[in-house]
């Protein structure tokens, strides 16, 4: 019988611990192939057989001298997987392909590639192995150890919680003879080392360059490890291999998230500033040439926002002084000269809007009068004149189209219903005279505030030209210029144009008091009217009045009836519902219980509302005191039996 322990399904027909010949799977000049025959029970032999034969892109191959293996194989699978995994044919155990259909540089099993200087074996890094494949581990041969792969029966070997960064591993169950030099020997092929601390107890800390390092590393956890082909106790060993947590790895590590939480910020920041919009251009200093250009901009109505922004910052820095106090008025009344155009065109887009409105009712009118006439068509055409000659489809189709073109009007009619409500409410004739009033008070009250405004403005023009003739009269004394002809006729033009305000700002204050005496005289009216109102509102109460005592006379028994002590239906049922519950307990009941019953009906019910009921009634029911000493309780019974005799 053949074994392979490559495949881990069957044991080794010799025992690695006594055999001094070392399985080898690669070496300078070329690869080994193994093989164990067992013949008459129990006797093996052994044969290294060596194979150079390139191919046609010189590359290595493996050949199996299969005329030695006569014997019959008792697990051709577990032969043919072996086979594969080295990447070549399977064969027979007389040279028969086992696949004819066999492809070398695929593998049967699932993401195992052909066979290459790093594969298993040869090499003690492992390829990537899928989750769902089973793991197969190999012996490892080293210069000066033999590494002996667990059984693959067992649960892989537990692990800790990898710590963040781990470039170092914890390796346990070391031979006592070990040394530095044999753990670089089985692990340096796992990556480059940067670092090992061996302890005197049979464990050590390997620390990788990289992370990816420490994950092959883990595949030897679980290896019996051999020194040579030494059999003492201290020259083997398992090895545990597992993370370990090192300050350099999470200095490491915290360094690296920092540097990406850097990059990240830069990079949100660099976003931000990409999508933040543009900052407005800086605002020129107050100077008497920018002031000019400033005075034009102000009079452009396309420009007037531009110039309005720079007059604005201009005033905040406080650049109002008494010196350009003038120029600042004059650029403000500029800027106030545009109220009235604002108000024009504000007044101009509400007419447009109305206009639009209008001439969508109408064209929403006139849509309605043709589907009103379509509908007609189709009405008529269903009258028994015109149906009788239309063929069944055709009354159907005239018949849907009917009912869509009512459902259409219908919709467009409680639109334009819609719109007219909005516009046309109804409005009783007190609330029309009401906003009248109201609108004739806000227009005089209007009127009062713009003429205000006129004052004010007004009073600011004359204190300007008076700022203006005393800079005047300062430059004059300073100058020594009194009998400059050109300055005695600017003073006369100044005053000549004072005597000009003084007189128009008289007509405003007499137009002022005028309006407010208009003003006076509306509230007076407005005053009397209501007074007027107030007495109307009383005739019409004290007629009321007189009408509800005539019916009283006229209707006695109903007053009566008013004035019983069940005073709705609720309080009726409530009587009979308790006339009953009494009626069922002749010793009497208290009010607690009673309610307690009544609450299970209706959990609203007050227990005062009842007692009170109950008090009003005393004809139906009466309380009584029941027992002695502190048993004394009030007891209500029922006695209408009684009560209805009496009454």
């Amino acid at each position: 019988m053949f074994l392979v322990q490559y495949t881990g399904l069957n044991q080794l027909p010799f025992d690695p611990a006594n055999n001094n010949e070392p399985l080898q799977f690669g070496s300078a000049s070329g690869p080994l192939v193994t093989e164990g025959l067992l013949e008459n029970g129990g006797e093996s032999s052994k044969k290294r057989k060596r194979t150079n034969a390139p191919s046609a892109d010189n590359s290595r191959t493996l050949n199996v001298d299969s005329t030695a293996m006569t014997l019959p194989m008792s697990d051709p699978t577990a032969w043919a997987t072996a086979m594969n995994n080295l990447g070549m044919a399977p064969l027979g155990i007389a040279g028969q392909p086992i696949l004819p259909d066999f492809d070398p540089a695929l593998g049967m099993m699932t993401g195992i590639p052909p066979i290459t200087p790093m594969m298993p074996g040869l090499g003690i890094v492992p390829p990537p192995i899928p989750p769902d494949m089973p793991v197969v581990k190999e012996i490892i041969h080293c210069k000066s150890c033999t590494l002996f792969p667990p059984n693959p029966n067992l649960p892989p070997p537990a692990t800790r919680e990898r710590p963040p960064g781990c470039k170092t591993v914890f390796v346990g169950g070391l031979p006592e003879n070990g040394t530095e030099q044999i753990i670089v020997e089985v692990f340096e092929q796992c990556g480059e080392i940067i670092a090992i601390r061996k302890s005197k107890k049979n464990f050590c800390h390997i620390r990788f360059a990289e992370e990816y390092m420490v994950d092959k590393a883990l595949y030897l956890s679980g290896y019996r490890i051999r020194l040579g082909s030494s059999t003492d106790k201290k020259d083997t060993g398992r090895l545990h291999v597992d993370f370990a947590q090192a300050r350099d790895d999470l200095y490491e590590w915290e360094c690296k998230q920092r540097m990406l939480a850097r990059e990240e910020r830069h990079r949100r920041r660099m976003e931000e500033e990409r999508l933040r919009p543009p900052s407005p251009p800086p605002v020129v200093h107050y100077s008497d040439h920018e002031c000019s250009v400033v005075a034009e901009k102000l009079k452009d109505d396309s420009k007037f926002s531009e110039a309005v922004q720079t007059l604005l910052t201009w005033i905040e820095r406080g650049e109002v002084n008494r010196r350009s106090a003038n120029n600042f008025y004059s650029m403000i009344q500029s800027a106030n000269s545009h109220v009235r155009r604002l108000v024009n065109e504000k007044a101009t887009h509400e007419k447009d809007m109305e206009e639009a409105k209008e001439k969508f009712k109408q064209a929403l009118s006139g849509i309605l009068i043709q589907f009103e006439q379509i509908v007609a068509v189709y009405h008529s055409a269903s009258k028994q004149k015109a149906w009788d000659h239309f063929t069944k489809a055709q009354r159907k189709n005239i018949s849907v189209w009917c009912k869509q073109a009512e459902e259409i009007r219908n919709i467009h009619n409680d639109e334009l219903m819609g719109i007219r409500r909005e516009e046309e409410m109804e409005m009783s004739d007190d609330e029309i005279e009401e906003t009248t009033e109201t609108k004739e008070t806000e227009e005089s009250v209007s009127q009062a505030e713009a003429l205000k405004e006129e004052n004010d403005s007004l009073r600011w023009q004359l204190d300007a030209y008076r700022n203006e003739v005393e800079l005047l009269k300062q430059e004059q004394g300073k100058a020594l210029r009194e009998d400059d002809p050109n300055k005695e006729q600017q003073l006369k033009l100044l005053q000549q144009a004072l005597q000009g305000m003084q007189q128009h700002l008289l007509k405003v204050q007499e137009e002022y008091k005028r309006k407010e005496a208009e003003l006076e005289k509306i509230k007076d009216d407005k005053l009397q009217v209501e007074k007027m109102l107030e007495n109307l509102k009383e005739k019409e109460n004290c007629a009321s009045r007189m009408c509800a005592s005539s019916q009283d006379s006229d209707y006695p028994l109903e007053k009566t009836l008013n004035s019983s002590p069940i005073k709705s239906e609720r309080e009726a049922l409530l009587v009979g519902i308790i006339s009953t519950f009494l009626h069922v307990h002749p010793f009497g009941a208290s009010i607690e219980y009673i309610c307690s019953y009544l609450h299970r009906l209706d959990n609203k019910i007050c227990t005062s509302d009842v007692e009170c009921l109950m008090s009003r009634l005393q004809h139906t029911f009466k309380q009584e005191m029941t027992g002695v000493g502190a048993s004394l309780e009030k007891r209500w019974k029922f006695c209408g039996f009684e009560g209805l005799k009496l009454t």
